[in-house]
């Protein structure tokens, strides 16, 4: 068995600028007010491209930079909280639209966290006894800017949409990269955090519409819950690798609030160098917040082969996961 290796990472936001001034011009709110509590100066706002189409600029990037050919993927898989559809799933229309026809793919539905868990299946998929999977495309899309209320301001000033994703590749090589993990779901906390619910039929014939809600979130809640079982996922994933805190190199976080990062270097007793931060110019990306970080550090050189690299996502479920790695 090989080790798996981050091979290419790659994101792309889509052109349209939304400052926090323009959103003062709609609602009531102001630039101080929402940089001062969130970090978030702008977001990039998605207009006539799905969560899909975000997803396959990424996808066409990647097999840009690695010079794969698209049909050496053997799975595709999308992180997203707000797909196309029911179904197909967002990852089917990615892999119809670049031609990966060898691709297995299918979404994961873990919001914040779902790139980390991506990145758990990955693994699972490409070191199982008997597997084939030797090369793995994923990628965290959102296109939030549709399920979001923009009449409510204590949830519209904090989402923006994007993608990024890596390629993955399994190499005979005896090292692993992929050194360990922490996830966990906290499903009694899950009205915290919701977006896109539809209500049962109350009666047949069908007497009213249905309708899919948009985003709904108690900030007090999701910030106690990520302030206190981030550093805990963190040390967990930290302490099974057989490592301390010290030797993480960076910790790339889902970017949610400049002041939940803070908060959790805090906790964790590390300098805030070592917790990169973005989430000026995005804002809140869910499931493409860690890979968009994560894209920008090693594009930048921050990042470098070698380091040690703690990434941890968290939001809806409620759930939480970290994912340690040698890049």
């Amino acid at each position: 068995m090989g080790t798996i290796k981050v091979v290419k990472t790659a994101h792309y936001v889509p052109p349209k600028v939304v400052t926090n001034d323009d959103l003062s011009k709609i609602m009531d709110t102001s630039d101080e007010w929402i940089s001062s509590r969130t970090g978030i100066k702008q977001r990039h706002i998605s207009i006539d491209e799905n969560t899909s189409q975000l997803c396959t600029k990424v996808a066409k990037q990647l097999l840009e930079k690695s010079g794969w050919d698209v049909e050496s993927i053997d799975l595709l898989i999308i992180a997203t909280m707000s797909p196309d559809s029911y179904t197909p799933a967002t990852a089917a229309l990615v892999q119809g639209n670049i031609g990966a026809d060898k691709a297995l793919a299918f979404d994961i539905s873990a919001a914040c966290s779902g790139f980390i868990y991506g990145l758990n299946v990955a693994e699972k998929f490409m070191t199982s006894s008997g597997s084939a999977c030797k090369r793995v495309m994923l990628i965290g899309g959102e296109d939030l800017s549709k399920v979001i209320d923009w009449s409510d301001r204590t949830t519209a000033v904090l989402f923006g949409d994007g993608a990024a994703g890596v390629l993955l590749e399994q190499k005979e090589e005896s090292a692993s990269c992929f050194i360990s993990s922490s996830l966990h779901t906290y499903g009694e906390l899950g009205n915290k955090l919701e977006a896109g619910q539809t209500d049962p039929l109350v009666s047949f014939p069908v007497a009213s519409d249905h309708k899919i809600k948009a985003f709904s979130m108690s900030g007090r809640d999701v910030y106690k819950f990520a302030t206190h079982k981030v550093p805990v996922s963190i040390e967990e994933a930290v302490e099974r690798a057989g490592l301390t805190l010290d030797q993480i190199d960076y910790f790339v976080l889902h970017q949610a609030n400049s002041r939940i990062v803070a908060q959790i270097a805090k906790r964790l007793d590390q300098p805030s160098a070592k917790f990169p931060m973005n989430i000026a110019k995005y804002g809140n990306t869910s499931a493409a917040s860690v890979p968009l970080l994560l894209d920008e550090l090693v594009s930048n050189k921050v990042i470098k082969r070698g380091q040690i690299i703690a990434m941890s996502g968290f939001g809806g479920g409620l759930t939480v996961g970290t994912q340690i790695i040698k890049y």
